[in-house]
């Protein structure tokens, strides 16, 4: 086992090793190509657990395709070992550039942290989270654009333990807590900070001290630009729920400050710097080191690298190959494209699959995952849906607009908790589909709360959201109705349809109360209504205490058959949906 090799490739230099692997360049004999080629420790390849971590990081590498991240050409398996082949990228680690250069100038810090932002959005967008970001995982390529890797310990958001390095924790990743985008950001921020003062944020004797740090010392902003403070400030906040939410929201905050602080071309001359401090490292560079560069790319200012640890490939030449290894019954095809089978070993046949960039895109794929998102008073728990497959950017879309109604009903939480009083509140989510696709996809949230300050009644409410699968977009109100629908006369119709459903209870409504709705209360995101789209029926939900009922009232959870909404709603948008899925 200690010999084993994936078929079809020959090595050419071993570019980083440790105890549970190596990583070596390698070029594919067929085609000449390089690649990145990370090999589990022969030991550790016996072990069901190490192999199915390596298959954990393939998969998720599988679900990325952004110019910012590795890009995966495949995962090989044979009784004799295990490795995933990833393509091989001109750049260096940024470790090598900051041991050689820091502290860089802020345009060039800016350009690193922006390039990642990008790959770390792309990676959230579809709920994984890297929780590893730290300088030798972004690879500086030899125009200046930067490249993420290693989704070694990358996860779903929610997953919680103490990996991660520890110069680069978050907090939450410091007490064992659930992981979620935040904690990312947190960890670019950190490396953000170390690339402008050539220094990490926290530092100490020990790692018990390096935790306590962390956990609760202020942020030291005195050696940092004026223009950047700001963004650093809300990167390493404690507080999870006070960081950006994401790489995305934090990438637009970045823009917004660069551009301030440096002007409109701040990326492009941060590049530019950055290219010129990776040419200082040249030497570092192992395509170039092996003659493999493109002609003329180690100089100045236009450095090659082969740091290839499995760099993402936006703009290098000949990598629109992948690779997948099929090693008997555990064998994983992960490449997409047509196949052609170049060469045979070991009971496992390699493969490399040139990209078809006509093929259609996955499809939609929906589940839950855990929500943990601790805060200062409010902690988020529960469970939320999660989208992934679609083309390029419908899931985050569809993600994002799912998300919504947990994010208002968390900011009400939070106002209610500011003027009550700040006490630990853990705000709790169920999450259930109503419909899951192929047109829409529509989820009811039953949201309580569990605390010593917002204990009445009202504070327990469910909300609903559609998402229609074509755009990523909630469905709203006006688009259910037609405009008839939401005229006064309309909406009085409307009322009699719900106060006719035998499990209605309006009439506790109207012994303080009429039974009237307004379009305000219809479209308005307040909570008093909330609708729905099934395959069959209006889901409605109406707060009826908000109404000004007594609180006994509650909020009525009615289903009313479409087929009782004639002339009220767009039956172009109720209509059953057709059997394909976008």
């Amino acid at each position: 086992m200690t010999d084993w090799r994936v078929p079809g490739y020959s090595e050419l230099g071993v570019l980083g090793q440790g105890g549970q692997g190596r990583v070596v360049l390698a070029r594919h004999d067929a085609t000449g190509r390089t690649a990145a080629i990370k090999y589990l420790a022969p030991d550790l390849a016996a072990d069901a657990t190490f192999r199915d971590r390596l298959r954990d990081e393939a998969g998720l590498l599988s679900r990325l395709d952004h110019p910012h991240v590795t890009r995966l050409y495949g995962l090989v398996e044979t009784g004799d070992g295990a490795a995933i082949v990833m393509e091989a990228v001109d750049g260096v680690p940024l470790r090598t550039v900051l041991d050689e250069r820091a502290p860089l100038a802020p345009e060039a810090a800016l350009a690193v942290l922006s390039g990642s932002l990008r790959g770390l959005a792309a990676a959230h967008g579809l709920g994984i989270v890297h929780r590893d970001y730290k300088p030798a995982n972004v690879i500086v390529r030899a125009d200046g654009l930067s490249k993420l890797i290693d989704f070694g310990i990358a996860a779903d958001a929610g997953a919680a333990d103490r990996s991660g390095t520890p110069a680069y924790m978050a907090p939450e990743q410091w007490r064992g807590e659930p992981a979620s985008p935040a904690t990312d950001v947190y960890a670019a921020t950190a490396v953000f900070y170390e690339c402008v003062t050539g220094h990490k944020p926290f530092s100490a004797p020990n790692q018990a001290a390096l935790m306590n740090a962390h956990l609760g010392a202020p942020v030291p902003l005195d050696g940092l630009p004026p223009g950047v403070r700001p963004l650093v400030e809300r990167g390493l906040a404690k507080d999870p729920w006070s960081r950006p939410a994401g790489a995305a929201a934090f990438a637009a905050e970045l823009a917004a400050a660069a551009g301030a602080a440096y002007g409109p071309d701040w990326e492009h001359r941060g590049v530019r710097a950055l290219a010129g401090a990776a040419a200082t490292v040249a030497a570092a560079f192992p395509l170039a080191a092996l003659g493999l560069a493109p002609a003329g790319s180690a100089a100045a200012g236009s450095a090659a690298a082969g740091g290839a640890a499995g760099g993402a490939g936006a703009g290098a030449a000949g990598q629109g190959a992948a690779l997948a290894g099929l090693g008997g019954a555990k064998g994983a095809a992960l490449a997409a494209g047509a196949a052609v089978a170049v060469a045979a070993a070991g009971g496992g046949a390699v493969y490399v699959a040139t990209r078809d960039e006509t093929k259609p895109p996955p499809a939609l794929a929906y589940t839950t995952v855990a929500l943990n998102e601790p805060g200062n008073p409010l902690t988020l728990t529960g469970r939320l849906p999660r989208v992934t497959g679609g083309r390029a950017g419908l899931a985050q879309k569809i993600n994002a607009a799912l998300r919504a109604p947990v994010d208002a009903r968390a900011a009400e939480y939070r106002r209610g908790l500011a003027q009550y009083g700040a006490r630990p509140t853990k705000m709790i989510v169920k999450s259930g589909y109503l419909q899951d696709g192929p047109r829409y996809l529509s989820v009811k949230y039953d949201i309580t709360q569990e605390g010593a300050v917002l204990t009445h009644s009202t504070w327990a409410r469910s909300r609903l959201v559609t998402v229609d699968l074509a755009t990523g977009r909630a469905v709203p109100a006006a688009a259910i109705f037609l405009p008839a629908g939401l005229t006064a006369s309309g909406l009085r119709t409307f009322v009699e349809r719900l106060r006719a459903r035998p499990d209605s209870n309006f009439a506790c409504l109207e012994e303080t109360a009429p039974a009237v709705l307004t379009r305000a209360q219809v479209e308005g995101r307040d909570g008093t209504v909330q609708l729905a789209l099934e395959r069959d029926a209006l889901h409605v939900m109406v707060d009826l205490v908000a109404l000004g009922g007594i609180t006994a009232c509650g909020q009525d959870d009615l289903r009313v058959p479409y087929a009782e909404l004639t002339g009220l709603v767009n039956p172009q948008v109720t209509a059953a949906p057709t059997p394909r899925r976008s």
